[in-house]
């Protein structure tokens, strides 16, 4: 039986569903179910928050005897290997689904067409690859990882009419409208870290959380490229450590020599790092502490047709110091007040992504949104590893001292496709993806 406008309705309306819990269900990924009888939902679920139960067992579960002869509309291919939880595959042949139609097939080794086939075996009629393109998109983290080894990452970007992302020496710059911040605080809420340059972090000493009102416990790890550990401790990612998880990106040549395996930085060490030794293989000798350029794109005073002034109330500039330290007994007092205050250090080249991203993934980041800086833009950039690009274009101008955006819509790197424009009261958001 082929796929037909009555299926496509029903994984459209799984893929909706999935989009949930986004950011929120672990290393699992956020899959849609449906149960559907004689045209009628019977049981409809999402992942769990936390990665289990599985959207298929929660949706049969609901569904009870009337999955019988049911069909089941699931945006990725069920399971079919024992962990933690016996496979959805298993669970969708128990209740005598006749029945499954799949948008995307599941890229783990452990299941691919793996899941169909256990269907199959069993008698029950499987169609996949129903709305892929749209099921793919919802699914981008998940697969991104599992096929890269990397986060899915997302660049954000807020350029004024003139073509600026700040002011230099003015600390955070309101360039977007109201809208348009609250539409950047949603995309916050479903990915899964966020990453800025130490020289925004000091230069606009950002929270970084989502602050919608209900959505707050949805903010998400916050990442600083800070390879000299000039983070101060007075900024608010400090202060907010223990609530928020901080994690700074430190350089391998600021861990003491005199430490653990000769010298070798934990994330070098078998046992200690979860990244096995993937982090700091590399070294870059040309590699400097210097810092990011400011970013924008936080809550402030609206844009407008004339010059953007600096915001007010919520953002009260730069924190108090931010200097490298000077020598290894400051640079060892540094680290220990960090981690004190909850903060991880982590030691790997913050100028090398293609090593830092793996090591992220480890971690269990699927999806990570890269907000802070033009340097830190033009680094993903350059290294080809943005899979994302959301440009917001503003209609007010920043004029002198302009700090100018590594990307306009003019220049937007080959490979990344158009895939829509939104407007967000006078803010324009054009978004660009790459095939994943």
């Amino acid at each position: 039986m082929s796929i037909t406008p009555h299926d496509e309705r029903f994984i459209a309306a799984a893929i909706r569903l999935s989009r949930w819990h986004l950011s929120r269900t672990a290393t699992n990924p956020s899959v849609g179910c449906l149960i559907v009888r004689d045209g009628v939902i019977v049981g409809r679920a999402v992942t769990a928050l936390g990665g289990r139960p599985h959207a298929e067992t929660q949706a049969l579960a609901e569904a009870g005897v009337l999955a019988r002869g049911a069909t089941a509309y699931v945006t990725l291919e069920p399971c079919s290997h024992h962990g933690k939880t016996p496979p959805c595959s298993e669970a969708l042949i128990a209740y005598g689904v006749a029945r499954v139609v799949i948008s995307v097939t599941d890229p783990d080794r452990r299941v691919s067409g793996r899941g169909i086939a256990m269907l199959r075996e069993a008698g029950i009629e499987v169609d996949a690859g129903a709305l892929e393109a749209e099921g793919r998109q919802s699914l981008a983290a998940y697969l991104t990882r599992q096929t890269k080894n990397r986060p899915y990452v997302t660049l954000k970007l807020a350029v004024s009419a003139d073509g600026m992302i700040g002011r230099a020496g003015e600390g955070q710059v309101a360039i977007t409208g109201p809208e348009a911040r609250a539409q950047v605080q949603a995309l916050r809420a479903e990915t899964d870290a966020i990453l800025v340059g130490i020289g925004t972090a000091i230069a606009d000493d950002p929270l970084l959380t989502v602050r919608t009102p209900g959505l707050e416990s949805q903010s998400p790890i916050r990442i600083v490229l800070d390879p000299s550990l000039a983070l101060p401790l007075t900024s608010k990612l400090v202060a907010t450590a223990r609530e928020v998880p901080v994690i700074v990106v430190a350089s391998e040549e600021v861990w003491p020599l005199s430490a653990d395996a000769e010298g070798l930085p934990p994330s070098a060490l078998p046992g200690i790092s979860p990244t096995g030794g993937e982090i700091g293989k590399r070294r870059d000798p040309n590699s400097q502490a210097g810092s990011s350029s400011p970013a924008t794109g936080d809550p402030g005073r609206g844009a407008s047709p004339q010059l953007i002034s600096p915001p007010v109330g919520e953002m009260p500039g730069r924190a108090e110091g931010g200097n490298a330290p000077a020598d290894a007994r400051d640079m060892d007092s540094r680290r220990a007040a960090l981690e004190a205050a909850g903060v991880e250090v982590l030691y790997c080249n913050p100028y090398h992504p293609e090593v830092l991203l793996p090591a992220l993934a480890t971690r269990g980041i699927s999806s990570l949104l890269v907000e802070g800086g033009a340097k830190t833009a033009r680094l993903f950039l350059e290294a080809g590893l943005v899979d994302r690009i959301q440009l917001y274009q503003a209609p007010g101008v920043i004029g002198e001292r302009g700090i100018e955006s590594p990307l306009l819509t003019t220049d937007i790197p080959s490979g990344f496709v158009h895939t829509g424009t939104l407007m967000f009261g006078e803010d324009r958001l054009d978004e660009y993806e790459r095939g994943l």
